[in-house]
C-alpha cells in the first residue's frame, strides 16, 4: 500500500466555501453528534448528502435542518435525500435498495462516511455480555462492510470517491474495560486498511479518522460523571472529515488520521 501524499494532514487543510460542490455524500448515523454535524456541513459545502439512519423521524428533521440551511456562498444547499435504514436488523435486500437508488438517482457515490456505532457496554472482557458482544460487532462491523460493499459499485463510478471510516483511540491501542467497541474499532482500521489496498490502484481512496474526545452522548454514556462543556462540540471537529472528502485529499488512502 503506498500514500502518494504521505505529508497530507487534514487538520491543517484550508478548506474552501464550496469544498464538496457537486459531490454525492452518504453519511451514516446523521441525526446526531458528530454525524449530524458533518452532514450539515457537507451540505454548507455543497454536497448532495444521503442521510441514513433507523429513525424516520429524526432523518426528516435532519433533512428540513438542511433545506433550511444556506452554503457559504449564500445560496440554497442541495437537497438532501433520507435513506431509512437500521444496521443492526438490516437484511440484504435492505442494503440492496439503498445501492440501487443511488444508482438510479445519481448513477455515482463521491462520499461515504461510517460514523454509526454502538458503545455496548464497559466492562471487564472476563465479564462480557455475549449478546452485547454480538450486537455491537455487528452493528460496528459487519454493517459498516456490507454498507460499503454494496455501494462500492456506486463509489467506482466517481472520478474522485472517498471513503471514511469513523474510528477510535481505543481502536488503535485497546484499553481495559472497553470491550467490544474498541475490538470493533480495530476491526474497521484493518477493513480500512484492506480496502485500501484493494482499491489503491483505483479512484476510490479510503481513510479512517479519530475524531478524539467530543460533546456527544456517547461519550456521556462512557464517562458519566465528566464534564461534557469542557469537551469540543462535534461542529468544530468537521473540517478534517470534510477535507478527506474534498479534491484536496485525491491520492490519500489506507491513513489512520486524527481530527485533533
Amino acid at each position: 500500500m503506498s500514500d502518494t501524499r504521505t505529508a497530507f494532514d487534514p487538520r491543517h487543510v484550508a478548506i474552501g466555501d464550496a469544498e464538496l460542490a457537486g459531490r454525492v455524500i452518504a453519511v451514516t448515523g446523521p441525526t446526531a453528534g458528530l454525524g449530524h454535524a458533518l452532514a450539515l456541513e457537507c451540505a454548507r459545502r455543497g454536497a448532495e448528502v444521503i442521510l441514513i439512519g433507523r429513525n424516520v423521524k429524526k432523518l426528516e428533521a435532519v433533512h428540513a435542518e438542511i433545506a433550511a440551511l444556506k452554503t457559504y456562498d449564500g445560496q440554497p444547499t442541495p437537497e438532501a435525500c433520507i435513506a431509512p435504514l437500521d444496521l443492526e436488523r438490516a437484511v440484504a435486500g435492505d442494503y440492496d435498495a439503498i445501492a440501487h437508488a443511488v444508482m438510479q438517482r445519481w448513477g455515482r457515490l463521491d462520499g461515504l462516511v461510517l460514523n454509526a456505532a454502538l458503545l455496548g457496554i464497559l466492562a471487564p472482557l472476563e465479564d462480557y455480555d455475549v449478546p452485547t458482544w454480538v450486537k455491537v460487532m455487528h452493528v460496528n462491523v459487519t454493517a459498516n462492510f456490507a454498507l460499503t460493499q454494496v455501494l462500492l459499485p456506486a463509489l467506482r463510478a466517481s472520478a474522485d470517491a472517498s471513503v471514511l471510516f469513523l474510528s477510535s483511540s481505543v481502536g488503535r491501542r485497546g484499553r481495559a474495560y472497553w470491550g467490544a467497541y474498541s475490538v470493533s474499532k480495530f476491526a474497521v482500521e484493518g477493513m480500512m486498511q484492506t480496502l485500501a489496498d484493494e482499491l489503491e490502484k483505483t479512484t476510490v481512496r479510503v481513510n479512517s479518522i479519530n475524531p478524539g474526545r467530543a460533546r456527544t452522548h456517547m461519550r456521556r454514556q462512557a464517562f458519566p460523571s465528566e464534564n461534557l462543556d469542557s469537551l469540543p462540540l462535534p461542529e468544530s471537529l468537521t473540517g478534517p472529515m470534510v477535507a478527506l472528502l474534498g479534491p484536496q485529499a485525491r491520492g490519500v488512502t489506507g491513513r489512520a488520521l486524527d481530527a485533533q
